[in-house]
This record gives C-alpha cells, sequence and structure tokens, in this order.
C-alpha cells in the first residue's frame, strides 16, 4: 500500500499489518526524526525489519496510542 493511504485507512486496517515510519510519525503528531529518537528511548514499540524495510505493526501502535 501507499503510505499515505495507509494512514488515511489506518482505522480500517488489520492489527497484523505493517506501516512505515511516515505514517508512524503521522499518528504521533511528530516528524520521523523523532520517532527514530522516541525509539531510542524506547517510547514506542520495536519496528519490524522486512530487508531493508523498516515497519511497525498496525496493532502495537493502537496500543501505543490508547496508552496515550
Amino acid at each position: 500500500m501507499e503510505p499515505m493511504k495507509d494512514l488515511f485507512e489506518f482505522d480500517n486496517l488489520p492489527d497484523a499489518a505493517h506501516v512505515d515510519v511516515n505514517v508512524v510519525a503521522a499518528l504521533f503528531g511528530c516528524k520521523p526524526a523523532t520517532i527514530w529518537a522516541r525509539l531510542r528511548r524506547k517510547e514506542l514499540p520495536q519496528p519490524h525489519k522486512f530487508g531493508a524495510h523498516t515497519r511497525w505493526r498496525v496493532g502495537e501502535l493502537r496500543a501505543a496510542l490508547n496508552k496515550r
């Protein structure tokens, strides 16, 4: 899927779906650099690597967003 389409369809994505850092940044209202910093501080769920791509599982992001 296209990254921004993933953002618009986030509520309809299955928990097992994966999204990229741009979608995560939009969900948390910050820039991708802030996502990487929060990840280093262990404030966000760990992403999963698929070759050269880093993606977050939608279900884990939903849980993190609900904690806010």
